[in-house]
């Protein structure tokens, strides 16, 4: 399988992304075209050497002075672009993590928002031509190695802050993205943090691959350590995820319903992956229940302890599983139109670490809400929440 490993030693912006996704295979004449048919820029594509690394440099140049932009004017100009569904999802989920971190740092709604440099011109040609890029490559999975967000102090309309900045660091928490800090700068741009906190997903070490591309992207900065973002196309062996368990198992007898209820919400709320209760017949031909309980092995003790407070069991038998497969999870939201009427229903995707996706299931409860409020199959409404992530996420040549 073919993986995207992102090495972000020296941070990340959107222009370097744009640049180490050219070096890395990208063509360089379609990445322009798109851009500069979609925002009011010209784009410069060269070489620059950083610290004795060659690598690509992109420059957006904007020729007239900007005004600051509402959300919605964001997502306007991104759905008038003429993309291609994939690319326009990706650009709009960017944009809608950038507009959450904003929201939340300015206490405004996305109504209210207005942005100041992520709005401009140059923000919108490194989001929409790194979608571009990212999705011609078509690698089957991509990876982010942790990030060096910089250090030092960095200059914001809140006055001076701590490196990362508010809404950097609000995105690295909505992302995942692991992260340290080195340097006596900012590396790491909103705009940087957002594009790969949509693509890939975090890991602590390169994968077992052999390498088939290398790219670097310049950044505007000098610094003592060459200031490129690095990116390697590896040929991984795609797999399911693969995780260490518990399975704690125990019969009980002489329990109540209720009680067997409220103990199956109380586990799941304190780290039991899955619970199963299960009907039985006991010794001496009573009725009981096995308990089983799946969760990881740094939270059974407290779940031990909880099923003996809450049930009365002497003993729960412990049964280590190791290399137990796991399918990859990760939510996303689709927009299905019912009468007019627009809904964003969450959906959970899971795919293996190549990222091939396996299964698409909408959530429950927000399909129900819709379907109660025009008085429609609920089936029929998670049908078609499911048809339109599949439409979104599936491969091209799915059907």
């Amino acid at each position: 399988m073919r993986s995207i490993i992102f090495d972000a030693f020296s941070g990340a912006s959107g222009d370097m992304i744009l640049g180490t996704l050219i070096s890395l295979g990208a063509d360089r004449e379609k990445v322009r075209e798109i851009i500069e048919s979609s925002v009011d820029v010209s784009v410069r594509i060269g070489e620059a050497n950083k610290r004795g690394i060659s690598a690509v440099d992109v420059h957006i140049d904007v020729d007239h002075e900007e005004h600051e932009r509402h959300y919605h004017e964001l997502v306007d100009i991104v759905k008038n672009a003429g993309l291609s569904p994939k690319v326009e999802h990706s650009a709009l989920a960017i944009f809608e993590i950038m507009a959450k971190a904003e929201s939340k740092v300015h206490d405004k709604s996305l109504d209210e928002l207005h942005f100041h440099e992520v709005g401009q011109n140059d923000a919108l040609a490194d989001v929409i031509g790194s979608c571009f890029a990212m999705h011609e490559i078509g690698a089957d999975a991509i990876y982010c190695l942790p990030i060096n967000v910089g250090g030092g102090r960095v200059k914001a309309a809140h006055g001076s802050m701590p490196v990362p900045a508010p809404a950097t660091l609000e995105i690295l928490q909505q992302t995942g993205l692991t992260f340290y800090g080195f340097g006596k700068r900012e590396l790491l741009t909103p705009t940087g943090a957002a594009i790969l906190g949509h693509f890939a997903k975090p890991i602590e070490n390169l994968p077992r691959g052999k390498v088939l591309s290398i790219g670097y992207g310049a950044g505007d900065a000098d610094t003592e350590d060459p200031n490129v973002l690095r990116s390697t196309l590896i040929d991984t062996e795609g797999d399911l995820s693969r995780d260490s368990i518990e399975v704690l198992e125990t019969n009980v007898d002489d329990v109540t319903g209720e009680v067997l209820g409220n103990l199956f919400e109380k586990l799941l709320s304190i780290g039991a992956r899955d619970v199963a209760i299960v009907p039985a017949t006991m010794k001496k031909g009573r009725t009981g229940h096995i308990i089983k309980v799946i969760t990881k092995p740094e939270h059974s003790a407290n779940i031990a302890r909880e099923i003996m407070r809450e049930t009365g069991t002497l003993g729960i038998r412990v049964i280590p599983t190791k290399h137990r497969y796991t399918a990859d999870r990760r939510m996303d939201n689709v927009r299905i139109v019912i009468r007019g009427k627009a809904y964003d229903i969450p959906v959970k995707i899971a795919e293996d670490a190549s990222g091939e996706i396996l299964h698409i299931s909408a959530e429950y409860e927000d399909c129900k809400r819709v379907a109660k409020e025009w008085n429609l199959p609920l089936k029929d409404i998670i049908r078609k929440v499911e048809e339109e992530a599949w439409n979104i996420h599936g491969p091209e040549d799915m059907f």
